[in-house]
């Protein structure tokens, strides 16, 4: 792959995991109704105003970077269709994109002169936009369609976050929907670090590279994390972090899901550690499963530290916020230890079809 779709690759894994901490500092510092409308940040203006202090300043800047981080991953879209069907291909998402801009921008004019909220229509527009240009875009490559899949998955993904953001905002912080908002910034998490690792291997047939066992071990180990996500979210929801001082909580017992959440994460802490065992078993048909269930195993133990850190010490929002960011680096470290369970076939071909062949050459055309 060219050096910059590696780098906007890394960039864009970058920014999905900088805005999970940017929003966990929304909810932490109470600015998550710092700008009380959406898309505007008041009724009157854009931007935040003197008035609203440091929790607009703080809101309106996760709101900014929800941007970068859109930019960024329709800039690593550009660069994959490029890379796998040429200038030819990107004439079409071009076409869509045009269409959803026009789009949204009709949706607005029809929000204003109906005197209902424009910016939920118009996102949605541009919602349906994006996902029309990935189904075709997809269904004609011949060629890496795993990345250019995923490309698109990160790109729908922001643009439905943004949506979704806006419904968070309007319904008042109702802890449910932030809990969403925070799944599916981890799931875009380890989409992009599955980009990143299927980028730097060959697109070859593979087969299992360790015993059944193990794949089980690690299926049960995924499992594991994703219930300790879910009860950590379940947890916040119910805890002091509401994001502001009027937000609604989710009525549930705290300290009793505290404690229910930290048994997965134990479960998972041990079916790593044989992981881990296991791995280190075959790391001479896959070296890099090792390396990465000790990273994995690695990010575990920081987490569990700051965990306990944090429970006995009143729940730190420096803490809490550490823990947010640390939760979706582990389930990234996850994916890689997933990706990793399988190798190239002893004597493969790539998969590469004419057509792909043909349009590799015309991107340096």
């Amino acid at each position: 792959m060219s050096r910059p779709l590696r780098v906007f690759a890394w960039l864009s894994f970058v920014a999905e995991v900088l805005i999970i901490g940017t929003g966990g500092a929304v909810r932490l510092t109470g600015s998550g109704l710092g700008c009380p409308t959406w898309p505007r940040c008041t009724a009157d203006s854009i931007v935040p105003t003197p008035e609203m202090g440091i929790h607009g300043v703080i809101e309106f800047g996760n709101r900014t970077l929800t941007g970068v981080v859109g930019i960024l991953a329709l800039v690593v879209v550009i660069l994959i269709v490029l890379r796998t069907g040429g200038r030819r291909a990107l004439g079409p998402t071009l076409w869509f994109a045009a269409g959803g801009i026009a789009g949204a921008g009709a949706a607005v004019a029809l929000g204003i002169a109906l005197d209902i909220p424009a910016g939920p229509l118009a996102n949605g527009v541009l919602l349906a936009a994006v996902i029309a240009a990935a189904i075709r875009s997809v269904r004609t490559t011949s060629a890496r369609r795993d990345l250019v899949l995923l490309a698109w998955v990160v790109l729908i993904g922001v643009v439905a976050q943004a949506l979704v953001g806006g419904i968070t905002v309007l319904t008042g912080l109702n802890p449910f929907i932030v809990g969403f908002h925070y799944v599916v910034s981890v799931v875009l998490v380890c989409v992009t670090a599955a980009f990143l690792v299927r980028m730097n291997r060959p697109d070859l047939p593979r087969e299992s590279a360790v015993p059944a066992w193990l794949r089980w071990t690690t299926r049960a180990a995924v499992a594991a994390l994703i219930v300790t996500i879910v009860f950590g979210i379940l947890t916040t929801g119910a805890g002091p972090h509401s994001g502001d001082a009027d937000a609604g909580r989710s009525g549930f017992d705290a300290e009793l899901l505290e404690h229910i959440h930290a048994w997965p994460s134990y479960v998972l802490f041990a079916l790593t550690i044989a992981l881990v065992i296991g791995a280190w078993r075959q790391r001479d048909r896959s070296p890099l499963l090792a390396r990465w269930s000790i990273i994995l195993l690695g990010s575990e133990l920081v987490q569990i530290a700051v965990g306990l850190f944090q429970a006995r010490n009143g729940l730190p929002i420096l803490a809490v916020g550490i823990h947010m960011v640390l939760a979706a680096l582990t389930a990234a470290a996850m994916t890689a230890v997933v990706l990793h369970l399988t190798r190239p076939v002893t004597g493969g071909v790539p998969v590469v079809t004419r057509d792909a062949s043909e349009a590799r050459a015309g991107v340096g055309a």
